[in-house]
Order: C-alpha cells, then sequence, then structure tokens
C-alpha cells in the first residue's frame, strides 16, 4: 500500500510539472519537431524509471544489444496490463510512439504527452479508424520514430499465456519495410493485478529481429503466427527463472 501511494504522489507531482513542461515543449517542437520529440521521450522515460523504481520491480532485461539503434523499428510485445508500457518504454532506442486504445485519448495528463511522442490511438471498434491508426504507424516508422504495438487487440487475461496476435498490426512494418523485433514480457501483470504495487521480478526479453528481407514473402498473418510463436516459447522458458 505504502508503494502505491508514493506512486501516486509521484504521478500528482509530475501532473503539476507537467503543465509548464508542456508549453516548453511546444515551443521546442515550433521550431524543431525532431527536437521536441526526443526531448518528451528523456522526459517521459525518466519519470516511469521512477516509477517502476518506487513500485520496487525488479527488471530482469536480455536482449536489448539486439535491437537496431540506427533505424526505426516495429517492437510487437504481449499484452497483459498497463504496467507493460512502464515496463517496456524507458527500454527502447531512440523515440518511440506506443498504439494505445482511443479510452486513453479522453485523459488529458496522458493524452498530451502521448501526442508528443507519436503515440496513435486504436478504435477497436471502428474499422475504417483502425485503417487511418496502422497509416499513421507507417508514416511514423518511415519518418525516422519506432511503434510499439500489442497485437492481441486488447489485454490478455491468462497470465503468461499470450492471446491470438492479429495480422493487421504487422502492416506497419510490411509497408514501411522495418525490422520488427519481437519483445516477450514475463510477470508484467502481477503489480495491477494483486490490487496494491508490490515488488516483483520482471522479465522483458528482446528477441532477434526479423529482417525485412526475412518476412518479405509471408502474410501478415504469417508474420503474426510466426511472432506469436517467438514469444511464447521465451515466455515458457524462462517463466520459472
Amino acid at each position: 500500500m505504502i508503494r502505491t501511494i508514493l506512486v501516486l504522489l509521484f504521478l500528482l507531482c509530475f501532473f503539476i510539472i507537467s503543465i509548464p513542461l508542456y508549453l516548453i515543449e511546444a515551443i521546442i517542437g515550433h521550431f524543431d519537431i525532431h527536437k521536441k520529440e526526443r526531448s518528451s521521450f528523456v522526459i517521459v522515460t525518466t519519470a516511469l524509471k521512477i516509477i517502476i523504481w518506487l513500485s520496487g520491480i525488479h527488471l530482469i532485461v536480455k536482449g536489448q544489444e539486439k535491437v537496431p539503434k540506427d533505424q526505426a523499428v516495429l517492437y510487437v510485445s504481449n499484452h497483459r496490463s498497463y504496467f507493460d508500457i512502464v515496463t517496456l518504454y524507458p527500454l527502447t532506442n531512440n523515440t518511440t510512439g506506443f498504439v494505445a486504445k482511443k479510452e486513453l485519448e479522453r485523459i488529458p495528463f496522458i493524452r498530451r504527452w502521448m501526442r508528443y511522442m507519436n503515440c496513435q490511438f486504436l478504435d477497436r471498434e471502428n474499422i475504417k479508424e483502425g485503417l487511418k491508426t496502422i497509416l499513421n504507424c507507417i508514416a511514423t516508422v518511415k519518418g525516422g520514430c519506432s511503434v510499439c504495438i500489442f497485437p492481441e487487440g486488447t489485454r490478455s487475461k491468462n497470465g503468461n499465456k499470450i492471446g491470438t496476435f492479429k495480422g493487421g498490426s504487422f502492416k506497419a512494418a510490411t509497408k514501411a519495410k522495418c525490422p520488427i523485433v519481437p519483445v516477450a514480457l514475463i510477470n508484467s501483470f502481477v503489480p495491477f493485478d494483486r490490487n496494491t504495487i508490490r515488488p516483483v521480478t520482471v522479465q522483458v526479453h528482446f528477441l532477434k529481429p526479423l529482417e525485412y528481407e526475412d518476412y518479405k514473402e509471408m502474410k501478415t498473418t504469417e508474420i503474426a503466427a510466426l511472432v506469436e510463436k517467438q514469444i511464447q516459447e521465451t515466455i515458457d522458458a524462462n517463466v520459472g527463472e
């Protein structure tokens, strides 16, 4: 309970500090949009690292050196909890936008920071808007900013057992011709699923990237099945550690 209170107090302080930061970031963006993206990335990742520390989360990170540092990629991860983003975002290289559900756009404090970092809001009930989100992701990756997506479409309810990956999530990669970086998250759901933030070990495994040449002849559904299999096998092999 104490850790939960500390995190909530920090979020309150960050909300207050964010008010002048919004103005500063807007001014920076007026002169250099990419500099605004980078500075917003630093601010938010710093805040998330503090939340991880206050939560008492012990991170075990493997394979991070496999991620290309000189180009934008599509991160593809299993999804179980809101804490997935808290865990994964500070570990991404350079600026990265997340694909998040439309409901988060209703929260002004979160919405503004997410927009500053090229995050996209997905309306799962509107096919037309969903296509627009994918097109925005393609443009984002082509513009040099990585994108992270959770291809299950919603949070899994089965612990470390992942749901079915949807092929449409991979269109951003096939159209942008960028590397796909599978990411396996283990036990990232525990802090929130126990009704209070508590110390736990969370594993983050960055798998070998799939280069465009590796998947260009595959259908998106085939890519989805392959990446899903790789992530689940990684989880199964490491869940007991």
